[in-house]
């Protein structure tokens, strides 16, 4: 099928590009800056969504499109809720119209686990009001969607906006890892391959017009998955709680908030959260050439 994913240029937008391109999908990404991914079978379009003209004809002849583009930093969104909800909503709003005039098969829209949630901000507010949207338009028009809640991914291709891409890095550039409170958040991490391998899934028939949940099956605490990097690392880094607390962020579980029900996938194999850490620690290691001596020769001694 022809496919279209917003936001392919990014984390998670550019794995689920990749992993579309090997089932022999055509695919296009859309973004803001050309992928520095971009594989030689996919093409580019450097648009922005929040341009109607320019996503109508960038829709315009596709079978399928992903939303994977928008605001997705909370810290940011909290702070920024104008270029949130302009570039989330409006975006959103953007991308239906052009997929109800070029009859697409299917909407794929990346929401998130705080649309079940009262915290979480203008991030919270802009996912829970495009859910909504789409409904309404599936509703009008007749349009099949398929909306993805996601938990928290990892993996290669991070940026500083995902924390555990920034802790690591932090571990790694100054020997010591800061997070504010206690500690005592659970999370549901998922690496991105995973992640990206469900959300090509979600095309079977079985998944049209249904509220999907993507997130991990190993739930952690922060404060262990701090000490894992920490005995990663050869006990070489410190850890520092400070006082404060996030209150946009939620302690163990978003559930407050009542949207439509939504079903949790997963496969029957995925990456191991303590392998995909490791891994990722050598990953970041990779692009940082200023690294301290002595976690250089930590690793280089890791087999």
């Amino acid at each position: 099928m022809k496919i279209l994913i917003f936001g392919g240029a990014g984390f998670l937008g550019s794995h689920v590009a990749d992993f579309l391109s090997e089932q022999g999908h055509d695919v296009t990404i859309f973004d803001l800056k050309k992928s520095e991914y971009l594989q030689k079978n996919q093409k580019m379009v450097v648009a922005d969504m929040t341009d109607q003209a320019q996503v109508m004809n960038a829709v315009k002849g596709q079978d399928i499109i992903y939303n994977f583009a928008g605001v997705a930093d909370i810290n940011f969104a909290k702070d920024n809720p104008y270029e949130t909800l302009t570039q989330n909503f409006i975006g959103n709003l953007n991308i239906l119209e052009a997929c109800v005039k070029s009859n697409i098969k299917r909407y794929v829209f990346a929401s998130t686990l705080y649309v079940y949630s009262a915290l979480g901000s203008f991030y919270r507010a802009s996912k829970q009001s495009c859910e909504l949207t789409i409904e309404s338009y599936a509703d009008h028009y007749n349009l099949d969607f398929t909306v993805l809640r996601f938990g928290s991914l990892y993996g290669p291709r991070a940026s500083e906006s995902n924390w555990v891409y920034r802790i690591l890095s932090q571990a790694l550039e100054k020997k010591k890892m800061v997070r504010e409170g206690d500690g005592e958040e659970i999370r549901e991490y998922i690496h991105v391959h995973d992640a990206a391998k469900l959300s090509a899934k979600i095309l079977e028939k079985d998944y049209r017009n249904q509220y999907i949940i993507i997130s991990g099956n190993q739930s952690i605490k922060i404060k262990d998955l701090l000490v894992m990097v920490r005995e990663m690392l050869n006990n070489s880094v410190d850890i520092e709680f400070i006082e404060g607390k996030n209150d946009h962020h939620y302690e163990i579980t978003p559930y407050n908030f009542r949207p439509k029900l939504a079903k949790k996938i997963s496969d029957s194999g995925y990456i191991d959260l303590g392998q995909g850490i490791l891994d990722l620690i050598y990953n970041i290691a990779d692009r940082k050439a200023s690294l301290d001596a002595e976690l250089r020769q930590i690793l280089n001694s890791l087999p």
